[in-house]
This record gives C-alpha cells, structure tokens and sequence, in this order.
C-alpha cells in the first residue's frame, strides 16, 4: 500500500533552471520531435480520452513557450495559448480537475510535470500587471519570470504554504480513536473531509494548523507533527499535510465554512464510506489512509482488518469523488473551480485563507 501523495512527486524532473536563458539551447530542444509540449489556454487543459495529451512542437500551436525541464532524455515544454486563441471548440478544454483522477490512476508519474505547468499557467493567468507601478509585464527565463517594462521589476512565480490536517481524539490505535472531519454547505450530501487552511504572515506551520482548526471547529490542539507535502497548483498552493492530537473533543463549527463537523473512529469512516452515507475526497486519501491503519508510515499486511477498513475507506470515496465531483466540474463552459488568492478567484468566489479540502483548491 502506497500513499497518494508519495506517487505524485516520486517521478520528478530535471527542471534545467541554468537554461532557461540560453537561447540556443532552447531552441535546439524545441526542433527536436522527441520534446513534448502540454499546451494550456488560459488555466484549462484539452483531455483526449480522458487524458492529458502531449504533443510534439510541430503541433503545438503559437502561444508562450515555457520551459519545464528534462526527463528520459527529452526536454519538456508547456505551451501558454491565450484563451480567445483557443484551437479546436471552447467546451473542449476543461480545468485540471476534470482530469485529475485520470491522472492519479493511469499517469502519475507526469504529474510533477503537470503541477509544474499549470502552477505556471495560473501564474501567468493572475499576474498582468506589475505590482509596484501597474505597468506591463513582459515574460523571460523561459517563462519562469515577468519583467516589468516601466519600473524595471521582476515578478516571480508565488507559492503559498496550505496546511491540511487529521486531527484524531482518544487513544491512539484503539477501536475508540476518532478523527475530526468537516464539510462545507456547498458540498454534495455525506462528504466530509480532513480541515485546511492557509499558513497567515508571521505565523509557524504547526500554529496554523492550531489555529485552523480553533476557528472551524472550536476544537483545541495540542501535538502536531509533520505528515507530508504536495505541490498543489489551484491556484499556487504547497500544501502540508500534519497529523494532530485533540486537547478537547467539543465541536462549535464556525457556520460559515463549515457547516457541520463529527468525529469518526475506524468503523464507522468505513462504515459511511461503504454505504454512502460518508464520501471523503481522494485528494485527502494520504492523511486518512494512514490514520485509518494506525500508523504514520507502515502498512499493515494485506487482509488484515485496519488494512481492509483503509482499502474500504479509500476505493469507495474515491468512486464516489468521480461520479459526485470530476464528473460535475467538466461539463463544458462550467468553471472547474475557482481560484484563491488569484485576481478572479480571491475576492470574488471565495475567502483567502482557506485552500480547500486538502489539495484541491478554494472550493476542494
């Protein structure tokens, strides 16, 4: 048994920083038919079988070369289109989540590749103007910078730190041990999922995952401890995942972005999920999984009970996510998503602080 967030980032690629500003260089891999480009109008992505599809330069169309770096042997691109320039029919591209869970199951190994050029495609999507003196941008270092053409300025690709935590209660690995988990009023009915939250300025991870959850749930936390990371481009997301331990089991959920929040233990997450009647998102399947086997890193043997709780737990929610939310957010001229911390996503859709339901952005 392997963890989710593990399988993404294990297969990562050279990202040849030292050329992005050699032309020649650049120029010889972009001739070259073994290269492969990912092409991206706007943030959105056109799945062929459900599929990214990548292509040779000779197929990509004109758009801003952005240079991803080395793998295999071969160099790889993203091309940016603007959206008005988009080949093929407009209901065709669809955002990153729409092909996610395809990506998750049959292309792992792609997705630093992936979470490279769509983390870089938000980027450039948001980011028009200067910040200093509004005055236009112009892309360079292969498009790992936006220079700013009145002031002299360079802008750089922004990461924002996002914690997603498990928060359990009782004795730990004991039938009675419970996990704090949380839904929002626009989710689809019996879906729950680990709490998340932005780290604030001034504040440490471990705060911010106390914090968090204090002001969602009432809940007080003592321990922390570090569990794992994933880039997470929706739009500009590191998220960080920890474990922690309840001070006090009480629940007083905010009412604004929870809505309700229960504390499951082993039987009853697998119970729910079996059912129906409880869907956790396979975005925050790292976290549950390893608190559903007892363990922070081992897996149990095949067969047994915690492993076939976990197993439940995870294969039928992730089902459920399929049907209940990919499928959803990819019809065509329906946004995917909405966007945190972006120019169009922020202050009109939703509250900066939160990213989401572990990674998976403002609306998770």
């Amino acid at each position: 048994m392997t963890f989710l967030h593990l399988d993404l980032a294990a297969n990562a690629h050279d990202r040849a920083g030292v050329h992005r500003v050699d032309r020649e260089w650049l120029d010889e891999r972009w001739a070259d038919p073994e290269t492969r480009v990912l092409v991206i109008v706007g943030t959105r992505v056109r799945p062929v079988d459900g599929r990214l599809h990548w292509v040779s330069p000779a197929a990509a169309p004109t758009g801003l070369r952005v240079l991803l770096g080395e793998r295999d042997g071969r160099a790889w691109f993203a091309v940016l289109v603007a959206p008005e320039a988009a080949p093929g029919e407009r209901g065709d591209w669809v955002g990153l989540r729409a092909v996610l869970q395809a990506l998750a199951d049959h292309a792992a190994a792609d997705a630093p590749l992936v979470f490279h050029a769509m983390g870089l495609a938000e980027w450039h999507s948001a980011t028009r103007f200067c910040p200093r003196c509004g005055g236009p941008l112009t892309a360079a270092a292969a498009g790992h910078e936006l220079r700013c053409g009145q002031c002299g300025k360079t802008q750089f690709p922004r990461t924002d730190p996002a914690v997603i935590m498990l928060i359990s209660d009782g004795q730990p690995g004991s039938p009675d041990e419970r996990c704090l988990l949380g839904r929002q009023p626009s989710w689809p009915p019996g879906r729950f999922s680990t709490l998340a939250g932005f780290c604030e300025p001034g504040e440490s991870l471990e705060d911010a995952v106390r914090r968090e959850v204090a002001e969602e749930t009432g809940v007080v936390v003592g321990e922390v401890t570090y569990f794992g990371n994933q880039p997470w481009p929706f739009p500009q997301s590191l998220m960080l995942g920890f474990t922690g331990r309840a001070l006090s089991p009480e629940i007083h959920v905010d009412g604004a972005e929870i809505e309700d929040a229960r504390w499951f233990t082993r039987a009853e997450l697998a119970a729910g999920a079996t059912s129906g009647s409880c869907c956790c998102p396979a975005t925050c399947r790292s976290a549950d999984l390893s608190w559903s086997i007892g363990t922070a890193g081992n897996s149990p043997a095949p067969g047994s009970p915690v492993c076939d709780v976990s197993r439940a737990v995870c294969d039928v929610s992730g089902a459920r996510l399929r049907r209940l939310g990919v499928s959803r957010r990819a019809r065509p001229g329906r946004p995917a998503w909405s966007a945190p911390g972006s120019a169009r996503g922020s202050s009109a859709r939703c509250r900066r602080r939160r990213p989401g339901s572990g990674p998976s952005g403002c609306r998770r």
